[in-house]
């Protein structure tokens, strides 16, 4: 039986690989877990949701509030908790996974503007981060 870990990884190389974009190291990289418990890291570009977003229905069936800490994600399961840190400020912020970016968007994760605000990257517009898989909520 294979391991969510290694599941998570081949959905995310068949992705990549589907979409052309294996070559191109800037866009998604994964570490291997250094640690017993398998975490799972991602390194890549976030960015964070416009406004024109908030109050339309996100993929998981919530609607989307910028006051709230989630984020889209291709490459990770609805429902999955991630600490995101900011590479240049090491500023981090724990969201959860409810939503999944354009098929053609290659950045790792789309922040809400509030998780955007504490990892202090608002006036760029994109940052690179690490994104650490937590887990996912039990019975979702």
């Amino acid at each position: 039986m294979m391991s969510t870990v290694k599941y998570v990884l081949l959905i995310a190389i068949l992705f990549l690989s589907l979409c052309g974009a294996a070559q191109d190291s800037s866009i998604i990289k994964t570490k291997a877990p250094a640690n017993p418990k398998n975490i799972v890291i991602k390194y890549g570009t976030a960015s964070f949701y416009h406004e024109k977003f908030n109050g339309r229905k996100t993929a998981n069936g919530n609607i989307y509030d910028s006051k709230k800490l989630t984020a889209a994600c291709n490459v990770l399961p609805l429902g999955t908790w991630v600490k995101v840190t900011n590479l240049k400020n090491e500023k981090t912020v724990i969201v959860q996974i409810n939503d999944r970016l354009h098929h053609k968007n290659m950045r790792l994760i789309d922040l809400t503007k509030t998780a955007a605000k504490k990892l202090d990257f608002i006036s760029r517009g994109l940052t690179k981060v690490k994104v650490e898989v937590l887990g996912k909520l039990k019975g979702k």
